[in-house]
């Protein structure tokens, strides 16, 4: 579709091109932890996307109001962490789980201060599904990582609360582009900590550069697209498909292979998050999850 001279995609595509670039991404992520580990992939994915998303955007930081600002830096610092604490996850649990602990996080979100008895419901899947993941008898799926997942989706409610704001006093991509300037900041010092970032070579930049671009910058420029034109409501139900790709990504890509329980978890907290989204009467767009 042609918009001004430039290609762009209908909506629902791009919604879905960019969950599958997201998961892509996740994948190669997973591919340099050997190498240099959560928090050196998390500073090469958000420091080569915030190196291009300047670049791009080119945002006129001289310009933005103290009301911008206040806005904008906590949003980034939650991007940041966020991603971070993803990694973290993903180091440790396979690429499925950690995406669909994560999602209770928004779930939580959008559950939240209901008073109808019909999202309990939903609320009691969710339930169900964490617990057919938790490791009731010790084995099975590892606790800290467990941890890591969990806290990325309250990251994840602080990110949407904080976006909502910043997006009223600064628009998207400049939102966006600064932002992943802050996002740097908690991650950075893990990494230089770390002294995995001391020996890059410029095979590991092409990756990185790779991971920032499916991870990053392709995937919130395709969502930013399709909200132009795509209810947010429709919009969040798509991205509740991300447990189940990013699951079907981790069996392809990684060979990771979950149990029964663990896609019949998948299932419930996806069933969950669509429920919530066509009940909930302001439904807030989960953008950029991990």
């Amino acid at each position: 579709m042609a918009d001004s001279g430039r290609f762009t995609l209908p909506a629902v595509p791009a919604v879905l091109l960019s969950i599958v670039s997201v998961q892509g991404g996740a994948a190669i992520a997973k591919g340099l932890f050997p190498l240099v580990g959560a928090a050196g992939t998390a500073s090469l994915r958000i420091g080569l996307s915030a190196l291009v998303l300047m670049l791009v955007v080119r945002p006129k930081l001289g310009q933005l109001s103290s009301a911008q600002w206040r806005a904008v830096v906590p949003y980034g610092l939650a991007l940041g962490l966020m991603n971070f604490l993803f990694y973290c996850s993903l180091a440790r649990i396979p690429l499925g789980l950690a995406v669909t602990l994560e999602f209770v996080g928004p779930l939580g979100l959008a559950l939240a201060g209901s008073r109808r008895w019909g999202d309990a419901v939903w609320a009691l899947l969710a339930a169900a599904g964490i617990g057919l993941i938790a490791p009731w008898h010790g084995q099975g799926i590892d606790l800290l990582g467990l941890a890591f997942a969990l806290a990325a989706g309250a990251c994840w409610v602080v990110y949407i609360v904080l976006g909502q704001r910043t997006a009223a006093v600064l628009p998207g991509q400049q939102a966006v582009a600064i932002g992943m300037l802050f996002a740097a900041l908690p991650v950075l010092p893990f990494g230089v900590a770390s002294g995995s970032l001391l020996g890059l070579t410029p095979h590991l930049l092409l990756l990185g550069g790779l991971l920032a671009l499916f991870s990053s910058v392709l995937p919130f420029s395709l969502e930013m697209q399709a909200l132009r034109s795509l209810p947010t409501r429709t919009f969040s139900i798509l991205m509740s498909l991300e447990p189940v790709a990013a699951a079907i990504s981790g069996w392809l890509l990684l060979g990771e292979r979950l149990l029964f329980g663990q896609w019949l978890a998948v299932g419930f907290i996806v069933i969950a998050s669509v429920g919530a989204t066509l009940t909930a009467r302001d439904a807030a767009p989960a953008v950029g999850g991990e």
